[in-house]
């Protein structure tokens, strides 16, 4: 069970939005989900994506984990493409809306350009 309390280990110090420790809760429990769907345990999923049991058990307890981790342990569990598909922009109405625009390739806020006279 996960105790809702999650560290974010590249941000020492700094406390977890609420919203981002529900969304490490959430997928810890699909990924726990998964897994025994699969008929897999914790050290099976560990040795299929190449990690620690204890990286498995941190994610499956939204304690969170580093990003390939956690993209290595979809894998195993094989379910990585629908991750990287719910992130597809153009799944999106707003992906689809401005799917014909040229995109930048960079967004600058105008107080990032040098006033000129």
């Amino acid at each position: 069970m996960a105790t809702g309390r999650a560290t974010a280990k590249s941000t020492p110090g700094k406390a977890v939005p609420p919203p981002v420790r529900r969304a490490l809760t959430g997928i810890g429990e699909h990924l726990g989900t998964w897994r025994r769907l699969r008929g897999l345990t914790v050290i099976e999923v560990a040795e299929r994506a190449d990690v620690a049991r204890s990286t498995v058990l941190r994610l499956e307890t939204g304690h969170g984990a580093s990003l390939e981790a956690l993209l290595r342990v979809a894998r195993a569990l094989g379910v990585l493409d629908d991750i990287v598909g719910s992130l597809d922009p153009y799944r999106s109405d707003v992906g689809r809306l401005r799917a014909e625009e040229q995109l930048p390739q960079r967004v600058r806020r105008r107080s990032d350009y040098p006033e000129q006279s």
